[in-house]
Protein backbone atom coordinates (compact mmCIF):
# COMPACT_ATOMS: atom_id res chain seq x y z
CA UNK A 1 0.00 0.00 0.00
CA UNK A 2 1.05 3.47 -0.66
CA UNK A 3 2.17 5.74 2.65
CA UNK A 4 -0.81 7.53 1.81
CA UNK A 5 -2.89 5.11 2.51
CA UNK A 6 -1.47 3.64 5.03
CA UNK A 7 -2.11 6.58 7.30
CA UNK A 8 -4.47 8.44 5.93
CA UNK A 9 -7.49 6.32 5.33
CA UNK A 10 -10.16 8.12 3.53
CA UNK A 11 -14.38 8.38 4.54
CA UNK A 12 -16.44 8.64 1.87
CA UNK A 13 -19.83 8.42 2.83
CA UNK A 14 -20.44 4.82 2.10
CA UNK A 15 -17.68 3.81 3.95
CA UNK A 16 -18.58 5.86 6.71
CA UNK A 17 -22.06 4.36 6.43
CA UNK A 18 -20.81 0.60 6.01
CA UNK A 19 -18.74 1.54 9.18
CA UNK A 20 -21.72 2.90 10.65
CA UNK A 21 -23.23 -0.47 10.50
CA UNK A 22 -20.52 -2.29 12.01
CA UNK A 23 -19.59 -0.66 15.40
CA UNK A 24 -22.86 1.31 15.72
CA UNK A 25 -23.57 4.80 14.49
CA UNK A 26 -22.93 6.49 17.68
CA UNK A 27 -19.37 5.11 17.81
CA UNK A 28 -19.13 6.03 14.07
CA UNK A 29 -19.93 9.80 14.75
CA UNK A 30 -17.48 9.55 17.97
CA UNK A 31 -14.82 8.62 15.27
CA UNK A 32 -14.41 10.24 11.98
CA UNK A 33 -11.78 8.48 10.29
CA UNK A 34 -12.76 4.72 11.02
CA UNK A 35 -11.99 1.60 9.12
CA UNK A 36 -13.17 2.71 5.75
CA UNK A 37 -11.01 1.05 3.26
CA UNK A 38 -11.21 2.88 0.01
CA UNK A 39 -8.16 4.95 -0.95
CA UNK A 40 -7.87 4.46 -4.25
CA UNK A 41 -4.47 3.68 -4.05
CA UNK A 42 -2.22 0.58 -4.92
CA UNK A 43 -3.33 -3.06 -4.01
CA UNK A 44 -1.01 -4.48 -1.46
CA UNK A 45 1.76 -6.01 -2.60
CA UNK A 46 3.89 -8.66 -0.59
CA UNK A 47 5.31 -7.64 2.47
CA UNK A 48 9.19 -7.16 2.70
CA UNK A 49 11.46 -7.81 5.36
CA UNK A 50 11.72 -5.47 8.18
CA UNK A 51 14.88 -5.19 9.82
CA UNK A 52 15.97 -5.39 13.40
CA UNK A 53 19.74 -5.87 13.81
CA UNK A 54 21.36 -3.82 16.36
CA UNK A 55 17.24 -2.27 17.40
CA UNK A 56 16.94 -2.84 21.67
CA UNK A 57 13.54 -3.54 22.89
CA UNK A 58 11.73 -0.89 24.40
CA UNK A 59 11.87 -0.81 28.24
CA UNK A 60 7.66 -0.41 28.28
CA UNK A 61 4.89 -1.65 26.09
CA UNK A 62 0.83 -1.04 26.44
CA UNK A 63 -1.28 -3.97 25.53
CA UNK A 64 -4.94 -3.13 24.41
CA UNK A 65 -7.38 -5.97 24.95
CA UNK A 66 -11.01 -6.72 25.49
CA UNK A 67 -10.42 -9.13 27.49
CA UNK A 68 -12.59 -11.78 25.74
CA UNK A 69 -13.94 -14.70 27.84
CA UNK A 70 -13.57 -12.49 31.35
CA UNK A 71 -9.54 -12.82 30.68
CA UNK A 72 -8.33 -9.80 32.78
CA UNK A 73 -7.47 -11.42 35.63
CA UNK A 74 -5.24 -14.04 33.80
CA UNK A 75 -3.83 -12.23 31.27
CA UNK A 76 -2.66 -9.83 34.07
CA UNK A 77 -1.35 -12.95 36.02
CA UNK A 78 0.85 -14.13 32.65
CA UNK A 79 2.23 -10.17 32.78
CA UNK A 80 3.28 -10.63 35.68
CA UNK A 81 4.77 -13.66 35.24
CA UNK A 82 6.37 -12.40 32.42
CA UNK A 83 7.64 -9.46 34.27
CA UNK A 84 9.48 -12.55 37.05
CA UNK A 85 10.89 -13.76 34.05
CA UNK A 86 12.84 -10.62 32.54
CA UNK A 87 13.42 -7.02 33.88
CA UNK A 88 13.96 -5.48 30.49
CA UNK A 89 10.34 -4.72 29.61
CA UNK A 90 7.57 -3.69 31.14
CA UNK A 91 3.69 -4.66 29.81
CA UNK A 92 0.90 -2.49 30.53
CA UNK A 93 -2.31 -3.97 30.26
CA UNK A 94 -5.61 -1.46 28.67
CA UNK A 95 -9.45 -2.05 28.92
CA UNK A 96 -9.66 -0.32 25.62
CA UNK A 97 -13.32 -1.73 25.40
CA UNK A 98 -15.88 -4.35 26.01
CA UNK A 99 -15.84 -6.30 22.59
CA UNK A 100 -13.98 -6.67 19.72
CA UNK A 101 -15.82 -3.70 17.94
CA UNK A 102 -15.19 -0.89 20.90
CA UNK A 103 -11.58 -2.29 20.21
CA UNK A 104 -11.42 -1.91 16.70
CA UNK A 105 -12.99 1.44 16.52
CA UNK A 106 -10.29 2.91 19.10
CA UNK A 107 -7.23 1.63 16.96
CA UNK A 108 -8.63 2.70 13.99
CA UNK A 109 -9.10 5.73 16.05
CA UNK A 110 -5.88 6.24 17.11
CA UNK A 111 -4.57 5.76 13.69
CA UNK A 112 -5.57 9.52 12.76
CA UNK A 113 -3.46 11.44 15.30
CA UNK A 114 -4.13 9.15 18.77
CA UNK A 115 -1.44 7.08 20.84
CA UNK A 116 -1.50 3.71 19.60
CA UNK A 117 -0.91 0.77 21.66
CA UNK A 118 2.24 -1.72 21.08
CA UNK A 119 -0.02 -4.57 20.82
CA UNK A 120 -3.47 -4.94 20.57
CA UNK A 121 -6.20 -7.58 20.26
CA UNK A 122 -7.54 -7.99 16.62
CA UNK A 123 -10.36 -10.42 16.13
CA UNK A 124 -11.14 -13.20 13.34
CA UNK A 125 -13.69 -10.41 11.25
CA UNK A 126 -11.38 -7.05 11.89
CA UNK A 127 -7.80 -7.72 11.02
CA UNK A 128 -7.78 -8.16 7.35
CA UNK A 129 -9.29 -4.40 7.17
CA UNK A 130 -6.22 -3.62 9.25
CA UNK A 131 -4.09 -5.17 6.48
CA UNK A 132 -5.61 -3.62 3.71
CA UNK A 133 -5.62 0.25 5.28
CA UNK A 134 -1.42 -0.91 6.43
CA UNK A 135 -2.01 -0.43 9.65
CA UNK A 136 -0.33 -3.63 10.94
CA UNK A 137 2.87 -5.36 10.45
CA UNK A 138 3.57 -8.65 8.92
CA UNK A 139 5.60 -10.62 11.82
CA UNK A 140 7.13 -12.73 10.21
CA UNK A 141 10.49 -10.62 10.68
CA UNK A 142 9.95 -10.47 14.28
CA UNK A 143 9.02 -14.07 14.15
CA UNK A 144 12.69 -14.74 13.13
CA UNK A 145 14.50 -12.26 15.45
CA UNK A 146 12.71 -13.52 18.60
CA UNK A 147 12.71 -17.18 17.65
CA UNK A 148 8.55 -17.32 17.92
CA UNK A 149 8.71 -21.63 16.96
CA UNK A 150 5.22 -21.11 14.23
CA UNK A 151 5.44 -24.98 13.58
CA UNK A 152 4.36 -25.62 17.23
CA UNK A 153 1.01 -23.50 16.86
CA UNK A 154 -2.28 -24.71 15.25
CA UNK A 155 -2.09 -25.05 11.78
CA UNK A 156 -5.53 -23.70 11.49
CA UNK A 157 -5.20 -21.01 13.54
CA UNK A 158 -2.00 -19.71 12.09
CA UNK A 159 -3.50 -20.27 8.71
CA UNK A 160 -6.26 -17.55 9.82
CA UNK A 161 -3.78 -14.89 9.71
CA UNK A 162 -2.28 -15.53 6.56
CA UNK A 163 -2.48 -13.82 3.83
CA UNK A 164 -0.23 -12.44 0.62
CA UNK A 165 2.83 -14.37 1.47
CA UNK A 166 2.75 -12.88 5.37
CA UNK A 167 1.67 -13.66 8.95
CA UNK A 168 -0.11 -10.66 10.23
CA UNK A 169 -0.90 -11.70 13.50
CA UNK A 170 -0.31 -14.66 16.08
CA UNK A 171 -2.90 -16.96 17.73
CA UNK A 172 -4.06 -16.27 21.25
CA UNK A 173 -7.82 -15.98 22.50
CA UNK A 174 -9.08 -18.89 20.03
CA UNK A 175 -12.24 -20.64 20.00
CA UNK A 176 -14.62 -22.70 17.52
CA UNK A 177 -18.15 -23.26 18.23
CA UNK A 178 -19.30 -26.18 20.71
CA UNK A 179 -23.07 -28.06 20.52
CA UNK A 180 -23.77 -27.60 24.92
CA UNK A 181 -26.74 -29.64 25.75
CA UNK A 182 -28.22 -30.21 29.41
CA UNK A 183 -27.76 -33.64 30.44
CA UNK A 184 -30.31 -33.62 32.76
CA UNK A 185 -32.64 -32.65 30.05
CA UNK A 186 -31.15 -35.59 27.99
CA UNK A 187 -31.82 -38.05 30.46
CA UNK A 188 -35.24 -37.22 30.74
CA UNK A 189 -35.71 -37.40 26.88
CA UNK A 190 -34.40 -41.25 27.41
CA UNK A 191 -31.69 -39.52 24.63
CA UNK A 192 -28.10 -41.02 24.76
CA UNK A 193 -25.33 -38.67 26.64
CA UNK A 194 -23.72 -37.04 23.60
CA UNK A 195 -24.18 -34.48 20.81
CA UNK A 196 -26.31 -35.40 17.89
CA UNK A 197 -24.38 -36.45 14.73
CA UNK A 198 -26.86 -34.55 12.63
CA UNK A 199 -28.72 -31.64 12.56
CA UNK A 200 -31.47 -33.92 11.08
CA UNK A 201 -30.90 -36.05 14.16
CA UNK A 202 -31.14 -33.54 16.59
CA UNK A 203 -34.81 -32.59 14.63
CA UNK A 204 -35.72 -36.01 15.74
CA UNK A 205 -34.62 -35.28 19.51
CA UNK A 206 -36.41 -32.39 19.33
CA UNK A 207 -39.95 -33.00 20.12
CA UNK A 208 -39.06 -35.93 23.17
CA UNK A 209 -36.63 -32.44 24.72
CA UNK A 210 -39.93 -30.29 24.53
CA UNK A 211 -42.37 -33.51 25.79
CA UNK A 212 -40.09 -34.55 28.60
CA UNK A 213 -41.53 -32.43 31.50
CA UNK A 214 -38.62 -30.27 31.79
CA UNK A 215 -40.75 -26.93 31.89
CA UNK A 216 -38.70 -26.10 28.42
CA UNK A 217 -40.38 -23.81 25.40
CA UNK A 218 -37.65 -24.77 23.09
CA UNK A 219 -35.33 -27.67 22.76
CA UNK A 220 -32.87 -25.55 21.72
CA UNK A 221 -31.79 -21.63 21.10
CA UNK A 222 -30.31 -19.91 18.15
CA UNK A 223 -27.76 -17.67 19.01
CA UNK A 224 -28.28 -13.81 19.18
CA UNK A 225 -28.29 -13.17 15.57
CA UNK A 226 -26.83 -9.34 15.80
CA UNK A 227 -23.74 -11.29 17.63
CA UNK A 228 -22.05 -13.85 16.04
CA UNK A 229 -25.16 -15.67 13.21
CA UNK A 230 -22.37 -14.76 10.25
CA UNK A 231 -20.29 -17.17 12.46
CA UNK A 232 -21.69 -20.14 13.87
CA UNK A 233 -24.22 -20.10 10.99
CA UNK A 234 -21.23 -20.96 8.72
CA UNK A 235 -21.93 -24.66 10.14
CA UNK A 236 -24.92 -25.14 8.70
CA UNK A 237 -24.19 -23.89 5.07
CA UNK A 238 -21.05 -26.02 4.83
CA UNK A 239 -23.75 -29.43 6.10
CA UNK A 240 -26.28 -28.62 3.48
CA UNK A 241 -23.18 -27.98 1.25
CA UNK A 242 -23.63 -24.17 0.29
CA UNK A 243 -21.46 -21.57 2.23
CA UNK A 244 -21.15 -17.36 2.16
CA UNK A 245 -18.61 -17.58 -0.29
CA UNK A 246 -16.71 -19.46 -2.24
CA UNK A 247 -13.16 -17.73 -1.93
CA UNK A 248 -14.13 -14.34 -3.50
CA UNK A 249 -17.58 -15.82 -4.95
CA UNK A 250 -20.34 -14.94 -2.84
CA UNK A 251 -22.77 -18.06 -2.28
CA UNK A 252 -25.24 -16.99 -0.06
CA UNK A 253 -27.88 -16.92 -2.35
CA UNK A 254 -26.60 -21.01 -3.72
CA UNK A 255 -29.72 -23.54 -3.76
CA UNK A 256 -27.78 -25.11 -0.75
CA UNK A 257 -26.95 -22.13 1.23
CA UNK A 258 -30.85 -21.36 1.21
CA UNK A 259 -32.13 -24.91 1.69
CA UNK A 260 -29.63 -24.65 5.13
CA UNK A 261 -31.40 -21.52 6.39
CA UNK A 262 -34.48 -23.01 5.37
CA UNK A 263 -33.70 -25.67 7.82
CA UNK A 264 -33.33 -22.51 10.63
CA UNK A 265 -36.29 -20.80 9.70
CA UNK A 266 -38.73 -24.02 10.11
CA UNK A 267 -36.89 -25.04 13.48
CA UNK A 268 -38.42 -21.47 14.38
CA UNK A 269 -41.96 -21.25 12.62
CA UNK A 270 -42.93 -24.47 10.98
CA UNK A 271 -41.61 -27.28 13.25
CA UNK A 272 -41.25 -24.72 16.90
CA UNK A 273 -38.50 -26.59 18.33
CA UNK A 274 -36.07 -23.65 18.42
CA UNK A 275 -36.17 -20.16 19.50
CA UNK A 276 -33.76 -17.12 19.23
CA UNK A 277 -31.76 -15.56 21.99
CA UNK A 278 -32.38 -11.86 22.67
CA UNK A 279 -28.80 -11.47 24.18
CA UNK A 280 -27.15 -14.48 24.92
CA UNK A 281 -28.08 -18.46 24.18
CA UNK A 282 -24.79 -19.79 26.77
CA UNK A 283 -26.78 -17.38 29.47
CA UNK A 284 -30.31 -19.06 28.80
CA UNK A 285 -28.75 -22.56 28.91
CA UNK A 286 -27.14 -21.96 31.92
CA UNK A 287 -30.68 -20.80 33.09
CA UNK A 288 -32.46 -23.93 32.45
CA UNK A 289 -34.86 -22.08 29.65
CA UNK A 290 -33.73 -24.53 26.98
CA UNK A 291 -31.87 -27.87 27.05
CA UNK A 292 -29.32 -26.70 24.21
CA UNK A 293 -27.28 -24.12 22.29
CA UNK A 294 -24.00 -23.56 19.95
CA UNK A 295 -22.36 -21.08 21.79
CA UNK A 296 -18.27 -20.74 22.01
CA UNK A 297 -15.73 -22.64 23.37
CA UNK A 298 -14.70 -19.37 24.72
CA UNK A 299 -18.39 -19.43 26.98
CA UNK A 300 -17.47 -22.78 28.56
CA UNK A 301 -16.30 -21.41 32.06
CA UNK A 302 -18.73 -19.22 32.34
CA UNK A 303 -21.12 -21.62 31.21
CA UNK A 304 -20.12 -24.78 33.77
CA UNK A 305 -19.73 -22.24 36.45
CA UNK A 306 -23.55 -20.31 36.26
CA UNK A 307 -24.95 -24.10 35.70
CA UNK A 308 -27.06 -25.83 38.39
CA UNK A 309 -26.92 -28.95 36.21
CA UNK A 310 -24.61 -31.36 33.93
CA UNK A 311 -23.51 -29.55 31.27
CA UNK A 312 -22.75 -31.61 27.97
CA UNK A 313 -20.27 -30.35 25.23
CA UNK A 314 -20.43 -31.96 21.73
CA UNK A 315 -19.04 -31.44 18.60
CA UNK A 316 -20.90 -29.42 15.91
CA UNK A 317 -23.57 -31.36 14.21
CA UNK A 318 -23.03 -32.15 10.25
CA UNK A 319 -25.89 -31.74 7.55
CA UNK A 320 -27.22 -33.53 4.46
CA UNK A 321 -23.81 -33.21 2.77
CA UNK A 322 -21.28 -33.27 5.13
CA UNK A 323 -20.59 -33.99 8.56
CA UNK A 324 -16.58 -33.25 8.03
CA UNK A 325 -15.13 -30.60 8.62
CA UNK A 326 -18.31 -28.29 8.89
CA UNK A 327 -16.55 -26.58 12.10
CA UNK A 328 -15.13 -22.52 11.54
CA UNK A 329 -12.05 -21.56 13.44
CA UNK A 330 -13.13 -18.32 15.27
CA UNK A 331 -11.77 -15.55 18.20
CA UNK A 332 -8.89 -13.55 18.23
CA UNK A 333 -5.00 -13.32 17.92
CA UNK A 334 -2.94 -10.70 19.01
CA UNK A 335 -1.15 -7.89 16.27
CA UNK A 336 1.54 -5.15 16.04
CA UNK A 337 0.87 -1.83 14.52
CA UNK A 338 3.16 -0.48 11.28
CA UNK A 339 3.20 3.37 12.84
CA UNK A 340 5.23 3.08 16.20
CA UNK A 341 8.89 2.73 16.63
CA UNK A 342 10.76 -1.01 15.86
CA UNK A 343 12.07 -0.62 19.79
CA UNK A 344 8.23 -1.35 20.44
CA UNK A 345 7.59 -3.58 17.84
CA UNK A 346 10.55 -6.19 19.06
CA UNK A 347 9.40 -5.51 22.76
CA UNK A 348 5.55 -6.32 21.93
CA UNK A 349 6.93 -9.45 19.78
CA UNK A 350 9.02 -10.52 22.42
CA UNK A 351 6.35 -10.65 25.22
CA UNK A 352 3.72 -12.04 22.29
CA UNK A 353 6.21 -15.33 22.60
CA UNK A 354 5.91 -15.31 26.20
CA UNK A 355 2.16 -15.09 26.48
CA UNK A 356 1.57 -17.96 23.57
CA UNK A 357 4.41 -20.21 25.15
CA UNK A 358 3.11 -24.07 25.75
CA UNK A 359 2.51 -23.08 29.45
CA UNK A 360 0.71 -19.37 29.62
CA UNK A 361 -1.28 -21.12 26.86
CA UNK A 362 -2.95 -23.86 29.01
CA UNK A 363 -3.22 -21.51 31.84
CA UNK A 364 -5.39 -19.15 29.70
CA UNK A 365 -7.37 -21.75 28.44
CA UNK A 366 -8.15 -23.45 31.70
CA UNK A 367 -9.35 -19.91 33.01
CA UNK A 368 -11.37 -18.90 29.89
CA UNK A 369 -12.65 -22.21 27.79
CA UNK A 370 -10.43 -20.41 24.89
CA UNK A 371 -8.32 -23.38 23.22
CA UNK A 372 -4.87 -24.64 23.80
CA UNK A 373 -2.97 -22.52 20.39
CA UNK A 374 -0.19 -24.45 20.99
CA UNK A 375 0.91 -28.49 19.73
CA UNK A 376 3.12 -28.73 22.46
CA UNK A 377 0.67 -27.95 25.28
CA UNK A 378 0.37 -29.89 27.88
CA UNK A 379 -3.59 -30.69 28.17
CA UNK A 380 -3.91 -33.32 30.79
CA UNK A 381 -4.46 -31.08 33.65
CA UNK A 382 -6.46 -28.82 31.59
CA UNK A 383 -9.22 -31.85 30.60
CA UNK A 384 -8.90 -33.26 34.09
CA UNK A 385 -10.72 -30.54 35.30
CA UNK A 386 -12.78 -29.61 33.02
CA UNK A 387 -13.67 -32.98 30.40
CA UNK A 388 -15.57 -30.80 28.08
CA UNK A 389 -12.58 -29.36 26.96
CA UNK A 390 -11.31 -31.90 25.36
CA UNK A 391 -14.09 -31.56 23.03
CA UNK A 392 -12.79 -28.26 21.32
CA UNK A 393 -9.49 -29.27 21.35
CA UNK A 394 -10.13 -32.55 19.07
CA UNK A 395 -12.50 -30.51 17.11
CA UNK A 396 -9.90 -28.28 16.04
CA UNK A 397 -8.73 -31.62 13.40
CA UNK A 398 -11.57 -30.58 11.48
CA UNK A 399 -11.99 -27.36 11.44
CA UNK A 400 -12.41 -24.76 8.44
CA UNK A 401 -11.48 -21.80 7.99
CA UNK A 402 -13.69 -19.30 7.65
CA UNK A 403 -15.59 -18.00 4.61
CA UNK A 404 -13.72 -15.24 3.28
CA UNK A 405 -16.96 -13.08 2.87
CA UNK A 406 -17.33 -12.92 6.65
CA UNK A 407 -14.00 -12.40 8.04
CA UNK A 408 -12.37 -10.41 5.02
CA UNK A 409 -15.82 -7.90 4.07
CA UNK A 410 -15.93 -5.32 6.09
CA UNK A 411 -19.08 -5.02 7.73
CA UNK A 412 -20.05 -8.02 6.24
CA UNK A 413 -20.64 -10.13 9.43
CA UNK A 414 -23.47 -7.62 10.46
CA UNK A 415 -24.79 -7.81 7.18
CA UNK A 416 -25.34 -11.25 7.38
CA UNK A 417 -26.74 -11.01 11.09
CA UNK A 418 -29.37 -8.80 9.98
CA UNK A 419 -30.35 -10.89 7.13
CA UNK A 420 -30.54 -13.95 9.65
CA UNK A 421 -32.37 -11.78 11.83
CA UNK A 422 -35.29 -11.43 9.08
CA UNK A 423 -35.39 -14.77 8.56
CA UNK A 424 -35.57 -16.14 12.24
CA UNK A 425 -37.64 -13.40 13.82
CA UNK A 426 -39.57 -11.86 11.13
CA UNK A 427 -40.09 -15.06 8.89
CA UNK A 428 -38.67 -13.38 5.90
CA UNK A 429 -38.33 -15.52 2.58
CA UNK A 430 -35.29 -17.05 2.58
CA UNK A 431 -34.55 -16.55 -1.01
CA UNK A 432 -35.37 -13.49 -1.15
CA UNK A 433 -33.01 -12.35 1.37
CA UNK A 434 -29.81 -14.59 0.44
CA UNK A 435 -30.17 -12.44 -3.24
CA UNK A 436 -30.54 -8.84 -1.05
CA UNK A 437 -27.87 -10.29 1.35
CA UNK A 438 -25.55 -11.12 -2.13
CA UNK A 439 -26.15 -7.68 -4.04
CA UNK A 440 -24.89 -5.84 -0.19
CA UNK A 441 -22.19 -8.27 0.38
CA UNK A 442 -20.88 -7.50 -3.40
CA UNK A 443 -21.03 -4.40 -3.01
CA UNK A 444 -18.61 -4.23 -0.36
CA UNK A 445 -16.32 -6.48 -2.51
CA UNK A 446 -16.20 -3.96 -5.10
CA UNK A 447 -15.99 -0.86 -3.26
CA UNK A 448 -13.74 -2.10 -0.12
CA UNK A 449 -12.15 -5.00 -0.96
CA UNK A 450 -11.31 -5.19 -4.70
CA UNK A 451 -9.04 -2.48 -4.89
CA UNK A 452 -7.11 -3.33 -2.40
CA UNK A 453 -6.12 -6.66 -2.98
Amino acid sequence: MSARHAHSPALDRRGFLRLASAVGVTAALAACGGPATTSGSAPATAPADIDYTGVKPAAQITWWSNNPGSSQAVSQQIIDAFHASQSDIKVNLVTAGKDYEEIAQKFQTAQTGGTLPDLVVLSDVWWFRYYMLGSIIPLDSLIKTVGIETGDYRDQLMADYQYNGGQWAIPWARSTPLFYYNKAHWASAGLPDRAPTTWAEFAEWAPRLQSAGTGVQHAFQHPALAGYAGWSFQNNLWGWGGAWSNDWDITCDSQQSVAALQFLQDSVYKNGWAGVASTDSANDLSAGAVSATVSSTGSLVGILKASKFDVGAGPLPGGPVASSPVCPTGGAGVGIPKAIPKENQLAAATFVKFLTSPENTVSFAGATGYMPVRKSADVSSLVAKTPQSKVAIDQLAVTRVQDRARVFFPGADQEMGKSCANILTSQADVQTEMVALKKTLSGIYDQDVKPNL
